[in-house]
């Protein structure tokens, strides 16, 4: 487990770790030990490689001219297109970009009515840009998704966003994907209806088209598996292509004499299977099942024997040795781990119906604990989905779809038929599967567990599948509490918790106490684009038990505080809406006006601005809420600015005491005046901004400012979500980044501890 570590070891211990594992494991002496200790030197190196090829801080945030390849298939949006970029290798490109994979977004002109260039964006095509650089930076949350995990897994060096006007087409497209592209636009051609979507998934697995609510539907019906082409149908193609070579064989007897029927069969299930997982890119459950059906292909021509479990275990060998990295990624152990507990389970001949129904219970039960941890969440549709969908989809709805695809690939137009009946399969089963996986029942989202949970709920799934005769079953869902109802860590009466989740550049804050929860402000939202609501919050909150909300304030109107309110009210329950007056949101709301005050579970809420009657000046009729427990008081502040502080010194000094402060306005030099900080008497303060913000948020003079007053200063950029408790055993702080520290948030912590320069005067806190 080196690449879960905090940190990499020395090159040295890394190089050491590698020869002497392999000494250990040639010599036969202990050959479990040297191969392990092989693979974890293997995996160190490979990390430290891959970390050493991201962006160096030296050539953060600058522009770069790069020539290279798009070596994905170009996400289009409405405002911006998403795709990968290989750099050439030549001595043209930036040294610490040659050869380097790069993920670039390209966005149209500001206030451009026409979509630009972008659109001529194609797989395989040879481009030129000029390129604003950034090493990879992710969020920091419970329940969010880990970019610079996914950076470091794919090798991603950079990301970036190309200059306006800077594209420049070098050659056509080629290549592969270059060809799936193209099939795909063929069949949208093709079929006129929105299932066009789903088969260009299952035919050349371009998911591109699915939204989010396409996703949503496949997750509660637990059918993310086969949407895209899945490791079972690379297999179920390799098979048809074998049978079809023995049959050639047997018709055509002379054929043998070249080279005997089984072996044709077996080099005849290779190719297929590599052609088929080329379609799809070679997602790693498609090269997974080509590494097993290349290990009983050559089990059968060398004539020895191979078991299930031996090809499965090469297979993994064969990965983790090219690419120990693919540990890092959910589909390397939802791949494995389902056709590991299928094949000890599962005896080798049974009733091809009993089969097919205990092979989904052993996957439902094998991997729900593995689901649980990867996604925080679990599909309870899921078993009867598949039950419906896997035949129907694998038998019918995928062949159809191949079929056209490979009568296509022979003469243009010749696959509309197939595509269309394959279209229309799909429809049929569709509209019965939408409706299982509309129940708001469908999906189980759980709460972030605990580490010993996965392996307690692990042992518990190997206990339910032992034998009828084995005892005590029932006691095994017992290990499955860690994992299903997690402890909470929930405030006692009196007692209050704050949550200030890293949503970039904007805010959002997470109070509860012991039976009641705030949300204060719900992140920034991008049209077409990014949406802290949805990507962050609502990810955030699940992961932390919270099903409803008791309130929500919207601190003012501003994008960075209110963009993510449409996701929220979408995917949650919320009681009551605070707003500022005069703001006129979409939905009814109260004013949060000067006064208004009342109590939960011992601890009293209380607005402190703006007054009655206060007109909508934005940032400065921001609700400022104070939260006082027995413990001690938190302050919310929003985005007022110095005067509107000067008056809440002047006006009401005693009731801006608090232990914890969220600094205004993300820290900029229009706030957190002198008067203000020493009326907080603040020991803790938290400053929520976006890593590298054009702003310059927070101000290093501000940050000096606090700490010269005795605070401490935690920021969002090095520290993440941070999460702070005010009770019995006093103040009490968590900062994600360092709590769940691991080697590839190394690098982002480094360049972020400290970055302050002259021409931007932009600081940024270090940890602790």
């Amino acid at each position: 487990m080196v690449l879960w570590m905090p940190g990499l070891p020395p090159p040295g211990v890394r190089w050491s770790a590698l020869l002497a594992g392999l000494a250990l494991w040639a010599a036969g002496r202990a050959p479990c030990c040297g191969a392990l200790l092989a693979g974890a030197g293997w995996a160190a190196l490979q990390a430290g490689w891959a970390l050493q090829a991201q962006l160096p801080p030296a050539l953060e945030r600058s522009v770069v001219s790069v020539a290279g390849t798009v070596a994905s298939l170009p996400e289009v949006e409405s405002r911006r297109t998403r795709f990968r970029f290989r750099v050439d290798g030549d001595a043209a490109q930036p040294d610490a970009l040659r050869g380097r994979l790069l993920q670039l977004a390209w966005y149209d002109d500001f206030g451009s009515t026409q979509p630009g260039p972008r659109l001529a964006l194609q797989a395989g095509a040879r481009w030129r840009f000029q390129v604003r650089v950034r090493a990879p930076r992710g969020l920091a949350n419970p329940g969010g998704f880990d970019a610079e995990r996914n950076a470091l897994a794919r090798r991603i060096a950079a990301t970036g966003l190309v200059v306006s006007g800077s594209g420049r087409r070098l050659a056509p497209p080629r290549g592969i994907d270059a060809w799936r592209e193209r099939i795909a636009g063929r069949i949208d051609a093709a079929i006129e209806t929105p299932a066009s979507r789903y088969v260009r998934a299952l035919a050349v697995g371009d998911t591109r088209a699915l939204d989010e609510g396409d996703w949503h539907r496949l997750r509660a019906t637990g059918l993310t598996h086969l949407i895209a082409i899945s490791g079972f149908h690379v297999g179920m193609v390799a098979g048809f292509i074998a049978l079809a070579a023995s049959a050639a064989w047997w018709l055509l007897p002379w054929l043998g004499r070249y080279c005997p029927r089984s072996h044709a069969a077996a080099l005849a299930a290779v190719a297929g299977a590599v052609g088929y997982a080329a379609v799809a890119g070679f997602a790693l459950p498609t090269v997974r099942t080509v590494l097993m059906v290349a290990v009983v292909a050559l089990a059968r021509l060398w004539r020895r024997p191979a078991s299930v479990f031996g090809a499965l275990a090469l297979a993994a060998l064969l990965v983790l040795g090219w690419d120990p990295l693919a540990m890092l990624t959910a589909g390397f152990w939802l791949s494995f781990a389902g056709v590991a507990w299928l094949a000890w389970c599962l005896p080798e001949r049974m009733h091809w119906l009993r089969g097919f129904l205990s092979a989904q219970s052993v996957a439902t039960i094998g991997l729900l604990p593995l689901t649980a941890v990867l996604f925080d969440q679990a599909s309870l549709a899921g078993p009867l989905a598949n039950l419906l969908a896997i035949p129907w989809w694998s038998l019918v709805v995928v062949p159809l779809a191949l079929l056209g695809t490979g009568l296509e690939a022979l003469l243009a137009g010749a696959g509309s038929g197939p595509w269309r009946a394959s279209a229309w399969c799909f429809e049929l089963s569709w509209s019965a599967l939408s409706w299982l996986g509309g129940s708001r029942f469908a999906l189980w989202w759980l709460p972030e567990a605990a580490g010993p949970a996965l392996p307690l709920a692990l042992a518990g799934a190997g206990w339910l599948l032992l034998p009828r005769a084995i005892p005590g079953k029932s006691l095994a869902l017992l290990l499955w509490l860690p994992l299903l109802w997690p402890g909470r860590e929930l405030p006692r009466h009196g007692e209050v918790e704050l949550v200030l989740l890293d949503v970039g550049q904007g805010l959002s804050v997470l109070v509860r106490t012991r039976g009641h929860r705030l949300l204060y402000d719900a992140g920034p939202a991008v049209r077409d684009g990014f949406d802290a609501g949805a990507r962050v919050v609502v990810p955030a909150l699940r992961a932390l038990g919270v099903g409803r909300l008791d309130a929500v304030v919207v601190s003012h109107g501003d994008n960075d505080h209110a963009g993510g309110i449409a996701a929220l009210r979408a995917a949650l329950p919320v009681m009551a809406w605070h707003a500022p007056p005069g703001m006129q949101p979409s939905i009814p709301s109260r004013d949060c006006v000067a006064g208004l005050r009342w109590q939960w579970d011992g601890v009293q809420f209380e607005y402190l601005h703006p007054p009655a009657g206060f007109p909508y000046l934005r940032n400065e009729s921001s609700c400022v809420l104070r939260i006082r427990s027995a413990h001690g008081a938190m302050l919310l502040a929003g985005d007022i600015g110095e005067v509107i502080e000067a008056g809440l010194v002047r006006r009401q000094r005693p009731a801006l005491r608090a232990e914890v402060v969220v600094a205004p306005h993300h820290g900029s030099a229009g706030s957190s005046r002198r008067g203000f900080v020493a009326a907080t008497g603040a020991r803790l303060v938290l400053l929520s901004a976006g890593h590298g913000n054009r702003f310059g948020h927070p101000r290093a003079e501000v940050v000096e400012r606090w700490r010269g007053a005795g605070a401490e200063v935690l920021a969002t950029p090095a520290s993440g979500a941070v999460r702070v408790w005010l009770g019995a055993q006093g103040l009490q702080v968590r900062e994600r980044r360092p709590w769940r520290r691991r080697l590839w948030d190394a690098a982002g912590r480094a360049r972020a501890a400290v970055i302050l320069s002259a021409d931007e005067k932009t600081a940024v806190v270090p940890e602790g």
